[in-house]
């Protein structure tokens, strides 16, 4: 990966930023009172975002080559596993399935260990190719 992939506007409004990592971009949400919920913790809707965000930017790194493709969200399901702390946090996604019009992803998010993660999403996305372009 040459260049982390372009982010929309509201990673750019979380503070997320992308950087490649060993599997792929890897995503970074520093702590901020903006992106707090209860005291100490991040609010849950900014590791949804979070998750959302790798999904998608992963996603769009892997069809980076193919002009004119835009993706969209049909659905996520995001499990959390424990409260994420006042501490930057980070994540990867996965591709399971990349079809001609459907993406398939899986989101993880992680503090300190990777291993033991704070959340993680299936992502459903609606991919769209230009007229005369796509898998065969």
């Amino acid at each position: 990966m040459a260049q982390p992939p372009k982010l929309p506007p509201y990673a750019r409004f979380l503070g997320i930023s992308a950087e490649a990592g060993e599997d792929g971009p890897l995503f970074r949400l520093p702590f901020a009172v903006s992106v707090m919920g209860r005291p100490h913790f991040l609010h849950g809707g900014a590791i949804a975002g979070l998750l959302e965000i790798a999904a998608l930017g992963t996603v769009l790194e892997t069809l980076r080559d193919e002009p004119g493709v835009s993706i969209k969200p049909i659905n996520v399901t995001v499990d959390y596993m424990r409260g994420g702390r006042e501490r930057e946090t980070f994540a990867a996604a996965a591709i399971l399935r990349l079809g001609t019009r459907i993406a398939n992803v899986e989101a993880f998010a992680w503090q300190e260990d990777r291993d033991r993660l704070i959340a993680s999403a299936r992502m459903t996305l609606m991919v769209r190719r230009p007229a005369g372009t796509g898998e065969g």
